[in-house]
């Protein structure tokens, strides 16, 4: 017993004093992780103009000649959201730990982007139903690009959590 509660201390010295507190995703090129929040945040505001807080009542048949038009809004917004991903990604980052998981943060970011396209593609056929999206390890794969951006300082680069019916 008393040799459990000395490991047991001994874990959280380490882990309070001597533990790395660097985040796992967090890459050294701090330059290409400024840019591409700056390319991320121009897109965050063009892609808020394209908002529509309309109210939505997927019950009512009159309504159903809107979901073609929100359909090719989302559509539109997702389209920026490729380019601006597009962007971020034609310039690697210059160290080794950003080279080797930069490509894999795009990979889930089309992903999700393809979820996007898949709900719409679902509003077009008539089909309303709640924004569904790809799950990795049974994690939304919108909180693994989320993680991703946040440990590098990149807010903007999250994906939106703005979609309707989600």
């Amino acid at each position: 017993m008393l040799l459990a509660l000395g490991a047991f201390a001994a874990f959280w010295v380490w882990a309070l004093f001597f533990a790395s507190k660097e985040a796992v995703n967090k890459i050294g090129d701090r330059e290409w992780a400024a840019r591409a929040e700056a390319i991320c945040a121009a897109a965050e505001q063009e892609r808020q103009q394209l908002a529509d807080f309309s109210r939505f009542d997927p019950g009512d048949p009159a309504m159903q000649g809107q979901l073609l038009g929100l359909a090719n809004n989302l559509d539109t917004a997702t389209d920026l959201l490729a380019r601006m991903l597009d962007d971020v990604v034609a310039v690697a980052p210059t160290d080794a730990k950003g080279a080797e998981i930069v490509p894999l943060w795009e990979a889930d970011y089309r992903t999700w982007l393809d979820d996007r396209r898949a709900f719409t593609g679902d509003l077009r056929r008539g089909e309303v139903r709640a924004f569904s999206e790809t799950a990795v390890d049974r994690i939304p794969i919108s909180d693994k690009i989320a993680t991703f951006a946040g440990d590098n300082e990149m807010p903007s680069c999250s994906p939106p959590t703005d979609m309707p019916a989600r």
